[in-house]
């Protein structure tokens, strides 16, 4: 008799869970086409890494031989992580918290460590936005706010602080950032930029507040904007004068470089985080799919078109950069030529750009003491093309001193921070899902909250946080926060993915749900790379960072207009108090993967413990619904 009311028991239970599961897959938002939906996965991929941190790296590391290690990484790396990402989230149409619960109960931790990832890269990343809008609201002006130094307060000549730098400098870190001289000095709130975050996060909220009903129609100008604004800096920076110079800096190969070890490392983790693998977003965006729909080429097209962007920004970047270079070495050559000719009685003769080094051979060989006495710059076309930047270093000052060379100044200006700006907002709506998708899987988010109303107190929530970046100190923290939230933890979390899914969850199973799915079974290559590869270059890619990160102390370069050496940056290291944030914000998502684990086998012994106590336990049909 107990067998029969247990057998009723377990099928009122199973009857109960499907009845659920086909619920909430009607209730469950979907996206109005399949362009939306890549759209968004393309936008939130291609972001500003594409365009400023790909190209440093290419400069940094042999030019065109970066691209090998670069393509090896994708292909063995990040194509088979985002297909995983974009398969699971399609199959179990839940957010990251709910995909790892279902996989097993003590791999929620996967998800909250996502989760957590998430809300502080966009922390940080909506800041950029921020600034960028400052940049766009000054970008109407004539001349540019940036192009030259200011006056003084006694109006008696400029300030001093923009001569001994430049003008770009100057714009950037005392009239945008205001920046203190190290980190242990925090400074005030900068109220322009606080306005400028609300902004931000304001046009993030318009986009964001119905979820993919209104991302999924601001990404048609968001996500193809940016490729539009990009062929017309390609057309036009062509045509500048060195623009060939800066191409072939950047694709003439280096080979020697591909010994140093940090190379492979640096292209791993760029295709990594290129992709926006690990942050939850991906798996969120995918679970609106219907579940008929090929992950596979949806994971190609999003891998292939991300990598190809980063190839082609990097073309009208180093064709600007080229120009830059190729202005600045002119320009040293007229201020030394003009020197001469204040100097020397040279006659009829003239000293042009041509012959300028067969002058200086010759006045060097006739009159040494007084050409000494002149200190005439150094100018050398390769060392200008060597002056290398990245991140906010090549967006706010090499390529806004480009701009200010170019005609049309401000016309350029406002289109590269228009383009900047939608390439930051298609990223900030993947790292916004990643956060929202999973409180509302779990069902965080009180029933008598409107989602809406419940985004608007997140992104209220961001903006009071992110305060400390428009600080005088900000720009330091903002580096930390980069540095350290948008990588170790990431390769933990990732490495964490594939093992859930090949050998918690199962590689058949896995591969019987593509199948079902896409209509084919994974190829070997899919087969290879889950088992063995992927989670080997993940290992291998954690273990090299960690060694590279115990071997060098951690330093910052400080804008202190008082340092001996100024306009040169002061390399500071970082204060003990600061470091330990800095390992924290390493940790402390990850440190969830195993206390959630904890929890859940705690939870377990608790509830055999009962069971052990009580004989009959499946009096309780709530019991068997749990178990179940």
């Amino acid at each position: 008799m107990s067998d029969i009311k247990e057998t009723e028991i377990t099928e009122k239970a199973n009857h109960l869970a499907i009845t659920e599961e086909n619920k909430e897959d009607n209730e469950r938002p979907k996206w109005d086409n399949k362009v939306q939906y890549l759209l968004t996965c393309i936008g939130f991929a291609v972001g500003l890494g594409n365009v400023w941190r790909f190209p440093y790296l290419c400069q940094v590391y042999g030019g065109g031989a970066f691209l090998i290690p670069y393509l090896i990484a994708l292909v063995f790396e990040g194509l088979p992580l985002l297909h995983l990402e974009l398969a699971i989230g399609q199959r179990l149409r839940l957010g990251s918290i709910g995909v790892w619960n279902t996989i097993s109960p003590y791999l929620g931790g996967v998800g909250v460590a996502s989760l957590i990832v998430s809300f502080l890269v966009g922390l940080f990343y909506n800041t950029i936005l921020a600034w960028v809008l400052w940049y766009f609201f000054h970008s109407f002006q004539s001349p540019l706010p940036w192009q030259g130094c200011p006056v003084n307060h006694n109006r008696t000549g400029y300030v001093e602080e923009c001569m001994k730098s430049t003008p770009v400098n100057y714009f950037w870190y005392r009239e945008t950032l205001n920046i203190t001289p190290n980190i242990e000095i925090n400074g005030t709130l900068q109220w322009w930029m606080v306005l400028c975050l609300a902004t931000a996060w304001g046009i993030v909220y318009i986009c964001f507040i119905r979820g993919i009903e209104t991302i999924g129609k601001a990404v048609y100008i968001t996500a193809t904007f940016p490729y539009l604004v990009l062929t017309i800096f390609l057309i036009r920076a062509l045509t500048l004068p060195g623009a060939v110079d800066g191409l072939l800096y950047l694709f003439t190969p280096e080979w020697e470089l591909l010994k140093n070890p940090e190379v492979w490392l640096d292209a791993a983790t760029q295709i990594f985080f290129s992709l926006s693998l690990a942050f939850g977003g991906l798996i969120a965006f995918s679970s609106y799919n219907p579940q008929k729909n090929n992950c596979e080429r949806d994971a190609l097209i999003v891998g292939i078109i991300n990598s190809a962007t980063s190839i082609y920004a990097s073309i009208p970047v180093f064709s600007i950069l080229g120009f830059k270079a190729n202005s600045n070495y002119n320009n040293c050559l007229d201020r030394n030529i003009m020197a001469i000719t204040n100097e020397f009685d040279i006659g009829d003769q003239n000293v042009t750009r041509e012959n300028y080094n067969n002058w200086l051979q010759h006045l060097n060989a006739t009159y040494p003491e007084q050409i000494e006495n002149l200190h005439l710059k150094d100018c050398n076309l390769q060392e200008f093309l060597d002056q290398s930047a990245s991140g906010t270093g090549l967006a706010f000052i090499v390529f806004t001193e480009a701009v200010i060379e170019m005609p049309g100044s401000q016309v350029w200006a406002v289109l590269f921070f228009v383009m900047l700006f939608s390439l930051g907002l298609s990223s900030m709506y993947g790292n916004l899902e990643g956060v929202l998708t999973p409180l509302l899987d779990l069902h965080m988010v009180p029933k008598w909250m409107p989602k809406e109303v419940f985004t608007g107190l997140m992104c209220m929530v961001s903006f009071l946080v992110a305060l400390i970046f428009t600080m005088g100190s900000g720009n330091y923290w903002l580096e930390i926060f980069n540095t350290y939230v948008g990588s170790l933890p990431l390769l933990i979390i990732a490495f964490f993915e594939i093992i859930s899914v090949v050998y918690i969850y199962g590689i058949n199973r896995f591969s019987d749900d593509i199948e079902w799915m896409t209509g084919r079974r994974p190829n070997f290559f899919w087969q290879a790379t889950w088992r063995v590869i992927s989670p080997l270059m993940l290992l291998v890619v954690f273990l090299a960072y960690v060694v590279v990160q115990v071997q060098q102390s951690p330093v910052y370069m400080a804008w202190n207009p008082d340092y001996i050496n100024f306009p040169m940056y002061e390399e500071l290291p970082y204060p003990s108090w600061v470091f330990a944030i800095c390992v924290l914000l390493s940790t402390v998502p990850c440190i969830f993967i195993p206390l959630v684990a904890l929890y859940r086998f705690v939870q377990f012994l608790r509830r055999y413990i009962a069971a052990k106590r009580n004989p009959n336990p499946y009096e309780n049909d709530a019991y068997v619904v749990e178990c179940q």
